[in-house]
């Protein structure tokens, strides 16, 4: 009986683990964004800049949009990218078109947004507010990071 109970606890865990997590509204993760980093708008703004450039194939504006150096995982290696002209001259080896396709198709509902920035496609690209100023009352979004 008790190894019963067991199995059908175990069972009934796996199946919520596996179940989809709800996605937040486009609301609440911008409030979100704004709790921990200020400048929910200027991020609305990098989302359709980055999002847009990933579906149209637009490696200028993802290079400008990166924040150097820029750390890339790519093909079983780490990268430090110092430059822009860097992340665009590589940018077919260094940004896979799964990593592409699965940004441009991003929600906005569905990103992640923890202390460290906001992450697309599961943590595939990261973005995060950088300071302009010394005292951060001037900050941009900029790419912090891709993992393909």
């Amino acid at each position: 009986m008790l190894r019963r109970a067991a199995i059908v606890l175990l069972s009934a865990t796996m199946a919520l683990s596996t179940a989809p997590a709800f996605a937040q509204s486009s609301e609440e993760v911008s409030a979100r964004i704004e709790q921990l980093h200020g400048d929910a708008p200027g991020f609305d703004e990098a989302f359709k800049l980055v999002t847009e450039a990933m579906k149209f194939g637009d490696p200028v504006t993802i290079s400008d949009l990166g924040n150097y150096p820029l750390t890339v995982n790519a093909n079983g290696e780490t990268y430090d990218i110092l430059a822009a002209k860097d992340l665009l001259d590589n940018y077919d080896t260094l940004v896979m078109q799964e990593t592409q396709t699965a940004v441009s198709e991003q929600r906005f509902g569905d990103l992640i947004v923890n202390s460290d920035g906001v992450g697309f496609a599961n943590g595939a690209l990261w973005m995060a507010g950088i300071c302009d100023t010394d005292d951060c009352s001037k900050t941009h979004w900029a790419i912090i990071s891709i993992n393909n």
